[in-house]
């Protein structure tokens, strides 16, 4: 038996050094990346995958978490967040929510009360979670210049409030002239490229527009067209673990939708990586501005001086599905 434990896990090892040196160039990692995570976790759970690739990360020293803010209203999205961030030992990480009107949606799935009813939380509902814009503008003014990413896997309301907002106790500087000053890069999943009319960006569509047309700083998107392709979820939906919150939301989920039998499409979970590991190795990318009407839908046009670019597929997508599967899967040690 001895001898069957040592060969598992030389080969183990061995997998996990075939892992690394097959693993694109991802720059200088020794410096985690500040990132507020701004997501609608609701009427999709490719949210999770996306929040719990997060955690992986700031449990690897690759990511600080700076705040998880809700676009979304539902009265489950905060605890459903909360809960997530409690399981992987970040119970106090902000939660925040917009505190004017905005959408509100939830899961077909009903994944969202399951995690709520079954794992420890301590925000109740959406309605009790700070103003989104506060959490914003408090963070934003105490962080270096310039070193803080948001990743945005959700509507652009809280974005859009934020870009709107004056000196307040926190900052002198409005909302734009606080990103400006803080922001390294705003890294999207909105929109369709090169045109088209997605989901994000058409729930709230005044205010994807403002906040595309205003943002001062360099955006990155990852599309509709992106996504769709990377299948992921099966391997987590199967983890030999009991109790995780991640688990049971795919566990749940996948087997309610005849398209997801192959798994889930996994576009917030791209935006993810972006953030962390860059585009290097994983995408080539498409410099412009993007266009967006009052409907909701986007165009784009092409000019090697825009602020703004989109990302198309590199990697090999079984390729993309693993590493991305890899990092959803991860456990803090507490919990092994």
């Amino acid at each position: 038996v001895s001898t069957m434990k040592k060969f598992l896990l030389l080969l183990s090892l061995s997998a996990l050094v075939i892992a690394g040196c097959s693993r694109p160039k991802t720059g200088d990692v020794s410096q985690p990346v500040k990132i507020i995570f701004d997501t609608d976790l609701g009427p999709d759970y490719d949210d999770v995958g996306a929040l719990a690739f997060l955690h992986a990360m700031a449990d690897s020293g690759k990511a600080e978490i700076l705040a998880t803010l809700s676009s979304n209203k539902h009265e489950l999205v905060a605890p459903s967040i909360d809960v997530i961030n409690t399981w992987f030992n970040r119970p106090d990480l902000p939660v925040g929510a917009p505190a004017g009107n905005g959408p509100d949606l939830g899961s077909s799935q009903h994944w969202a009360d399951s995690i709520v009813a079954a794992y420890p939380h301590d925000i109740k509902s959406t309605s009790e979670a700070e103003d989104a814009v506060r959490i914003y503008r408090k963070i934003l003014a105490g962080q270096p210049d310039k070193s803080v990413t948001i990743i945005t896997v959700g509507f652009l309301t809280n974005l859009n409030n934020l870009l709107r907002s004056g000196p307040d106790e926190f900052s002198p500087m409005s909302g734009g002239e606080l990103i400006a000053t803080k922001v390294a890069k705003l890294v999207s999943m909105a929109g369709s490229f090169p045109r088209g009319r997605e989901f994000n960006v058409y729930i709230d569509s005044l205010a994807s527009k403002h906040v595309f047309e205003n943002w001062p700083g360099e955006v990155i998107f990852t599309g509709f067209e992106t996504g769709k392709d990377i299948l992921t979820g099966l391997r987590v939906m199967k983890m030999p673990v009991s109790g995780s919150p991640v688990k049971d939301v795919f566990r749940i989920s996948i087997p309610m939708s005849e398209e997801d039998k192959n798994g889930r499409m996994s576009w917030d979970e791209t935006a993810v990586l972006i953030a962390v590991y860059g585009t290097d190795g994983f995408f080539n990318t498409r410099r412009g501005t993007i266009m967006v009407d009052s409907s909701g839908s986007n165009g784009w046009k092409d000019d090697p001086e825009g602020k703004h670019q989109y990302v198309i597929q590199k990697m090999p997508v079984p390729d993309m599905a693993r590493f991305i599967d890899d990092r959803m899967m991860h456990v803090p040690a507490d919990k092994k």
